[in-house]
């Protein structure tokens, strides 16, 4: 038998626990309800998950464009892994409006939904622009996303500093600089965005930190951006990977603000859900992301540990301000 899924306003130990709770809607039950939903034929509120008030939309206000990363869902990563199609489904229902690092061959699926992959995937982070023996890896991949994106009306596409390998960060600078250089001209032409990542290179567990990569603080990303000089170079400001290396989360997201393309979240420690078991007050960043006037998307990607489903449900609802 499957699991019941359940996602509303959890209170007391129900964020950490299901036993207790009366029976809700089932799984296959709420993907079908949020099928119609995303393809109009049914709204939302859903009453689901045993409550007596309806469930609404998580995302109301909408000041927050956001999106979702696929791989922390999809997969093994997430402690009740969905598939594609399945996250497409609750994503659109939830009011997200991206679900992205989709490869393009699934993209008609995003498109059965009406969501976009607001971010797509290109390179390795291992491998990148720092060192001149990737370039044409890199700027074969890199025109492969944008091509893609071009053609199905899709915002940006992910790179990366790659690893130092022993290399000093100032050689490395000069180094992806002139190579994003080599490539920049493309993007501009597709008007597709180019938004280079900064990840922690702290933490030695996988997929939670990248040690040894180069582009691990915002200010070595943004002086990148300055010297390659366009509109359509910006930085990804992975809030998690950001908070472990430097914080002083808000601060940075003003002084930078004009150079920040797209954002990530996650749970700080842990790269967990956004909730109590955490470090970061995740309304008042996104406040501040929206007091900049910020245009482009701010997506999930946290790894859950509970209800994949319920804590999207949450973390959509807390950045929805």
């Amino acid at each position: 038998m499957r699991q019941k899924l359940s996602f509303g306003k959890a209170t007391g130990g129900e964020k950490n626990r299901d036993s207790g709770r009366r029976p809700g809607v089932s799984r296959r039950e709420l993907l079908t309800r949020a099928a119609a939903t995303a393809s109009g034929i049914a709204a939302l509120p859903w009453v689901c998950c045993g409550a007596d008030a309806p469930l609404e939309k998580a995302v109301v206000k909408g000041r927050i464009k956001q999106s979702v990363c696929d791989w922390c869902f999809v997969g093994n990563w997430s402690s009740k892994p969905m598939s594609l199609e399945e996250l497409c489904q609750v994503a659109a229902a939830m009011g997200i409006q991206s679900v992205e690092l989709v490869a393009p061959k699934d993209w008609p699926i995003l498109k059965k939904y009406g969501l976009i992959c607001a971010l797509a995937s290109s390179h390795s982070f291992v491998d990148g622009w720092n060192r001149r023996e990737n370039w044409e890896m890199c700027r074969e991949k890199i025109v492969a996303a944008v091509d893609a994106c071009a053609e199905a009306g899709f915002p940006s596409v992910i790179t990366f500093s790659g690893f130092r390998k022993g290399m000093p960060d100032d050689v490395g600078l000069e180094n992806a600089v002139a190579g994003l250089k080599t490539v920049i001209g493309y993007a501009e032409k597709k008007k597709v965005n180019l938004i280079l990542e900064v990840l922690n290179s702290r933490v030695p567990e996988e997929m939670k930190g990248h040690p040894d990569y180069m582009g691990d603080s915002v200010e070595w990303c943004v002086e990148v951006c300055k010297r390659v000089g366009s509109h359509r170079l910006k930085i990804l400001f992975d809030i998690y990977h950001v908070q472990i290396m430097q914080g002083d989360i808000i601060t940075r997201i003003r002084q930078f603000k004009d150079y920040i393309g797209h954002y990530h979240t996650a749970g700080v420690p842990g790269r967990h859900e956004l909730d109590e078991n955490q470090e970061l007050n995740w309304p008042a960043i996104m406040r501040a992301i929206a007091e900049t006037k910020f245009e482009g998307y701010v997506a999930q990607e946290f790894i859950p540990t509970r209800d994949p489903v319920r804590s999207l449900w949450e973390a959509v609802r807390l950045c929805d301000v």
